[in-house]
């Protein structure tokens, strides 16, 4: 089984039953060992191969269908945290893509983004108004690279602020703090935490303990990590320390 997960990548509960012949809860049993096991990690309804989350860099479609059920429960709890009236700042990402649909039950909230995909998910109800960073556009990602400012019409920098900045980041570890495959990426996110009064660090369970090319900031940047499950011990206790809130499921 565990030689398949590896190979497809990707893989449901009742496809890997099909496969083996096997009873459903048969294979829960057995994915849950394997992923207590390192060998790869359960996601809501099956597995991802640890291969394949080691892709920090793949296209935005490829992602989309990774973790997704991590991602829906962390844009719920993510959501909770946007006042109404407020202002705040999403970076590219697929889960600050699922917190932006997630906006429904919001009103009048004035967002700046540099991810292109989140002006046409979030709810029309919920917005006042839309800023796009200006850059350079990472295909990839469908994100925008540059500064994090706007200008005015004599051409001066407009300095601007949010209530809360709510930032994917691709890897989180108790040394290396919060970190992303990217330099630009990594800068820009930088700046919008600078930006905030308050932020939140969005992260499926499937990034901890890792840690990725470029630092975004050390763990006490953040105000809140969202994430599905309770971290591990070292980096729980490292959280901890940095008095950052851990939100998840229940909690």
């Amino acid at each position: 089984m565990a030689a398949y997960v590896a190979e497809t990548g990707q893989v449901t509960v009742s496809a890997l039953a099909e496969r083996f012949g096997v009873s459903i809860d048969t294979v829960r049993r057995d994915l849950d060992q394997l992923s207590a096991d390192g060998v790869l990690v359960r996601t809501y309804g099956g597995a991802v191969s640890r291969s394949t989350l080691q892709r920090t860099d793949r296209a935005v479609d490829q992602r989309l269908s990774i973790q997704e059920g991590e991602k829906e429960q962390i844009a719920e709890l993510a959501a909770a945290l946007v006042a109404d009236g407020s202002t705040i700042m999403i970076n590219g990402g697929t889960t600050t893509l699922a917190l932006a649909r997630g906006l429904s039950q919001h009103r009048e909230l004035t967002v700046a983004t540099n991810n292109l995909l989140v002006p046409a998910a979030l709810p029309s109800s919920a917005i006042r108004d839309i800023y796009v960073f200006g850059g350079a556009v990472r295909a990839l990602t469908l994100a925008t690279i540059g500064p994090v400012s706007f200008r005015a019409n004599g051409g001066a920098d407009l300095d601007i602020r949010c209530d809360l900045a709510l930032i994917g980041v691709g890897a989180v570890s108790a040394d290396a703090g919060y970190t992303t495959s990217n330099l630009a990426e990594a800068a820009m996110m930088q700046e919008m935490i600078s930006r905030a009064e308050r932020v939140a660090i969005l992260a499926d369970s499937s990034k901890f303990g890792r840690r990725l090319f470029a630092q975004v900031s050390e763990l006490a940047a953040a105000d809140y990590l969202v994430t599905d499950t309770m971290p591990p011990p070292e980096l729980r206790d490292a959280l901890d320390a940095a008095e950052v809130e851990v939100i998840t499921p229940g909690r």
